[in-house]
């Protein structure tokens, strides 16, 4: 008599958060290896290290003061929504509470340019402020997210907000403000990322390819971080986890590549006096601060690009785009 023998098929596919490491390790070290064959920038005199991060003092001391602000206060905030996850006091919050929490947590940054301006934009208007302008920017690229690019998730990732919420276009209102801080925190470390790349190495080809390589990496691994966080929150759904941390993380980061780059440009290359030439024994390099009208027409043409790029991807995926046309409706799960 023949006998069966059981065939056993081993799966040797790694666990989608450990192939996530792996994706985003080999990332690095291809970072890591290409910024050896770019030519280091001469040291300018009286630099020092935090130089190449922010921006120098004597240049945009406000700039400086506003991003150092950005991330002293991402402690807060990151300390909060993980007090709030850790204790699962999501498990007690209505509506009004996811409100609460996430326009508090906002408030600081956008108030923060009228109640607490930084010491060097104090006696600015308050329309020439970097801190305000910069929060504009902020704040109409993340209305145009979540009205715009939140049902792309909804229809092409079956992604699905299952929270208590009053909603606006069939997204959470708290989300919108929730947004905003998000936004400030990844922007200020864009920036800081992008600035170091601009001040350390030397203007060249190799310099501008390694400075969007880590426009992309630095979109996806954001996008990932985000999505990875989020998912211990039982309230926002996906069917497909793999595919929402693959795929999704890519469809995600397509925001941060196009914004990234757009943010850093507020304010970033302003003039200043130099010694060096013209008829008066100096010359003025760089451009004029942006007007808050520039800074918001740039945030606009963001939003349309980014919303294109999303509408490709869609269209690649043959997927039908459904918008509810409900302006406002209160949310109560089941």
């Amino acid at each position: 008599s023949s006998k069966q023998k059981d065939i056993i098929v081993m799966d040797l596919s790694l666990p989608i958060e450990l192939e996530m490491v792996v994706l985003l390790l080999s990332i690095s070290v291809v970072m890591i290896l290409f910024s050896y064959i770019i030519p280091i920038s001469p040291i300018k005199e009286g630099a020092s290290n935090l130089d190449g991060w922010f921006t120098p003092v004597l240049l945009n001391p406000a700039k400086r003061q506003y991003e150092i602000f950005a991330l002293q206060y991402t402690v807060l905030w990151i300390g909060a929504f993980a007090v709030v996850i850790i204790l699962q006091l999501y498990e007690q919050f209505d509506a009004q509470s996811y409100m609460i929490l996430c326009t508090s947590l906002a408030a600081p940054y956008l108030l923060q340019p009228f109640v607490y301006p930084m010491p060097a934009e104090r006696n600015l208007p308050i329309l020439l402020r970097y801190s305000f302008k910069a929060n504009l920017w902020i704040a109409i690229f993340s209305f145009i997210g979540n009205y715009w690019y939140t049902h792309y998730f909804y229809s092409v990732l079956n992604a699905r907000y299952t929270f208590p919420a009053h909603r606006f276009n069939d997204v959470p209102i708290a989300l919108y403000f929730a947004t905003h801080f998000y936004f400030v925190t990844y922007h200020t470390f864009s920036n800081l990322i992008l600035r170091k790349i601009e001040s350390k190495y030397a203007v060249g080809w190799r310099r501008t390819v390694f400075f969007w390589l880590a426009v992309l990496a630095f979109s996806y691994f954001t996008a990932y971080m985000e999505t990875l966080t989020i998912s211990s929150f039982p309230y926002y759904s996906f069917k497909d986890r793999a595919m929402m941390y693959r795929l999704g993380s890519a469809f995600y980061g397509l925001y941060f590549i196009v914004s990234f780059p757009a943010f850093l440009r507020i304010d970033e290359y302003i003039s200043i006096p130099s010694t060096h030439s013209g008829s008066h024994g100096h010359a003025i390099l760089g451009v004029l601060p942006h007007s808050s009208q520039q800074v918001a027409c740039e945030a606009l043409a963001c939003g349309m690009a980014v919303l294109l790029l999303l509408d490709f991807c869609r269209l690649g995926c043959n997927i039908d785009l459904t918008i509810p046309g409900v302006a406002y409706y209160l949310y109560q799960p089941v």
